[in-house]
């Protein structure tokens, strides 16, 4: 079931689920945890939870709100016991916002104690909940998650490692999974690679996360990133590599780079810094218009926007001035403070853009709520001139792989030209960059129509797995959103 809050809570960002992260083999392992989380935190703030073992006992803590929050004392961190342990940071794409969907998800098993905690989609996970309850699981929770675990709980396969297998050749979708056992930690990305995972290695500590940033935080050196398809084993006697797939084509989530991940983070070998900051270049040359400034909506478009600047010659202001203390749990009561809730977040830096021609450079449009007032407030601080550029094609997709878009009807580009956009937004002139342009910026000469080398649904329609669970959400969307940098005039 998709939360009717993905479309109605007025904050026109897409928001990713969550972040994971382990370590193994130190003593300090959920200290270490806590400290990945705060990195992570940027991929989920409705909860956070981590769950621990010292090879015999589990213990866990979980709760909702961010990790500083509930992860702050010492007699907390001293809790979690052991040697092992993993973490994750929420923002639910499936199932309410409730303590007893906050992961690692926990169970007593036949074979001992089991906990999980996974990052992304699962496009089948209908259709398999209900196979399960047939078949008498009980589930605990509304989230995709929870079907991880009943499939390892009933799997006849033998051992642990056996039944993690069996479970995650029956789903599809996107995913990067970790597992705690007794024996050791499981890590798994799923085929496509989708979404990302890296090892590190801390001291002779093992250490598993979402993002390199994660890494950085605790002072641990990158070893690799986790391969799509891969299965890591690690216990005493140290890492294990599987491949519990058949070969298929690495398909990494374009918006990781766009937006989601950490602009200090290297995501398969690509600086999500310089990708966003090629973006922007690649924006300019596309899109220029005669401008004054450059002004980026913060604090994802900065990137794109300095890229834009140093290609069209244009000076980079910090027109917009964001406040980094509210959170997006204010309650806005009635129409008039409502209205004035983005002065909540940003303010226009008058002295940069009054009598200006200014452009505004944003990472996406989704439905164009924010923007408006974005823009609104840039002319009232008396911009001569508005433009818009867009570091993102069209959004006019639905996405099933761990982003809160499940629904096209409300989003902007599924609905308007371009031209009715502007209009709506209220720019002079409105401009995205184009497929293409966005290959470019990843280092392809162009976009691979018939296997693509990134997932990018939300621009294209393109769905890289089966979305069983989905197919009433895509049958009715017009195709006609997509549009190849050679035809889109």
């Amino acid at each position: 079931m998709i939360p009717d809050h993905y479309l109605d809570d007025g904050d026109d960002k897409l928001h990713e689920e969550c972040g994971v992260y382990a370590v193994y083999g130190h003593e300090g392992a959920s200290a270490l945890c806590t400290l990945g989380l705060h990195a992570l935190q940027h991929r989920g703030q409705e909860a956070a939870g981590i769950v621990s073992s010292d090879g015999k006992d589990f213990f866990n803590h979980r709760a909702l709100g961010l990790v500083g929050d509930n992860f702050s004392d010492q007699k907390t961190i001293e809790a979690l016991k052991g040697h092992m342990a993993i973490g994750h940071t929420r923002y639910s794409t499936t199932g309410e916002t409730a303590l007893r969907n906050v992961q690692p998800l926990f169970a007593d098993l036949y074979m001992g104690g089991f906990a999980m905690c996974h990052n992304g989609n699962l496009t089948n996970a209908q259709k398999i909940r209900e196979q399960l309850v047939m078949r008498g699981s009980i589930f605990q929770s509304t989230m995709d998650s929870e079907v991880i675990l009943h499939l390892v709980a009933t799997s006849i396969r033998e051992t642990i490692t056996e039944k993690v297998i069996d479970a995650v050749q029956r789903i599809q979708g996107a995913y990067a999974l970790l597992c705690l056992t007794k024996e050791g930690l499981i890590a798994v990305r799923d085929p496509n690679g989708i979404r990302p995972m890296v090892l590190g290695k801390f001291e002779n500590s093992h250490v598993v996360a979402s993002e390199t940033c994660a890494l950085d935080i605790i002072g641990a050196e990158f070893v690799r990133d986790v391969e799509p398809g891969e299965m890591l084993l690690i216990n005493e006697d140290g890492i294990q590599s599987l491949r519990p797939f058949p070969p298929t084509p690495k398909q990494s989530c374009i918006f990781e780079y766009i937006y989601f991940a950490r602009p200090d983070s290297v995501i398969d070998g690509i600086s999500v810094y310089e990708a966003r900051k090629n973006i922007g270049r690649e924006l300019a040359r596309e899109n220029g218009v005669e401008a004054d400034v450059i002004v980026p909506v913060p604090d994802s478009g900065v990137p794109s926007a300095l890229g834009y600047s140093q290609e069209a010659n244009i000076p980079f202001e910090l027109g917009i001035i964001r406040n980094h203390y509210v959170g997006r749990t204010f309650i806005e009561p009635g129409q008039a403070i409502r209205n004035l809730g983005v002065k909540l977040k940003h303010n226009a830096n008058r002295a940069v853009i009054e009598g200006k021609r200014v452009v505004l450079v944003d990472d996406s449009l989704v439905r164009g709520t924010t923007s408006i007032k974005i823009v609104e407030m840039v002319r009232a601080a008396g911009a001569k001139e508005v433009h818009m550029r867009i570091a993102s094609p069209p959004i006019g997709y639905p996405y099933f792989y761990g982003i809160d878009i499940s629904h096209s009807k409300q989003l902007l580009a599924a609905q308007m030209s371009v031209e009715e956009m502007a209009e709506h937004i209220g720019v002079d002139s409105l401009s995205f960059i184009s497929i293409d342009g966005m290959y470019r910026a990843m280092g392809q000469e162009t976009r691979d129509d018939t296997t693509p080398q990134f997932t990018d649904s939300p621009f294209t329609g393109y769905y890289p797995t089966r979305i069983d669970d989905y197919e009433d959400y895509v049958k009715d969307v017009p195709k006609t959103v997509f549009k190849k940098s050679d035809d889109k005039k």
